[in-house]
């Protein structure tokens, strides 16, 4: 939970400083960073965009503050999220993939839109080309809670705290797809990445 939600609030917050008002577009919303940015980013007045593979996961996460879901794998995330804005833009990407969707995502920024990578879950590297974030004036930034818990510790060390509360107290929720005995650790990770999991994959001692 403290990387999860950590990670995203410094994607969406820190790096991304998104405000009230403004949208964000949120890749692989089904996964764990994905439920905790749909949730913070729709308390604090913005509207949420997120991608899955899956229709059943969009319609699930609209309970989490979900408003528009895309289907990366029918649609183009690029059309569907500047129909969505009017061809605007988002002011925010968070984007956990890397490889080309990444460099696909400047071209659904907003003027002065932030792209936060936080994530290579496609294993590929990103060759982005500077020049393609100049049109908009739009800015790449780079998360790593790590990097940020020994630099920042004074700042990051509550800010979880306070998650944990938000957690604790009903308001955010982590989502729990299923637990494994230790022993079948082997069928936990086949399970994770089938990719079939709504939220978190348990390894119980």
């Amino acid at each position: 939970m403290p990387v999860a939600f950590g990670t995203a609030y410094e994607c969406l917050f820190t790096a991304g400083k998104l405000a009230v008002g403004q949208t964000v577009l949120i890749h692989a919303g089904a996964g764990g960073v994905g439920m905790a940015a749909i949730q913070l980013a729709k308390r604090a007045g913005a509207t949420v965009i997120a991608t899955a593979s899956r229709e059943e996961k969009l319609e699930r996460l609209k309970a989490l503050g979900l408003d528009h879901g895309i289907n990366y794998v029918t649609e183009s995330f690029i059309e569907r999220a500047n129909q969505l804005t009017d061809s605007r833009g988002v002011e925010v990407v968070l984007d956990s993939i890397g490889g080309q969707n990444l460099i696909d995502s400047i071209g659904v920024l907003a003027y002065r839109g932030a792209l936060v990578s936080v994530g290579v879950a496609a294993r590929a590297g990103s060759q982005v080309e500077a020049r393609s974030l100049w049109a908009r004036n739009n800015a790449l930034h780079g998360v790593f809670l790590g990097g940020a818990i020994l630099s920042e510790y004074a700042r990051v060390h509550p800010m979880i705290g306070d998650m944990l509360e938000r957690v604790a107290n009903g308001e955010l929720q982590v989502e729990i797809d299923r637990s494994f005995p230790l022993a079948d650790a082997a069928a936990a990770h086949e399970y994770a990445e089938s990719r079939k999991a709504f939220g978190r994959v348990i390894i119980t001692p």
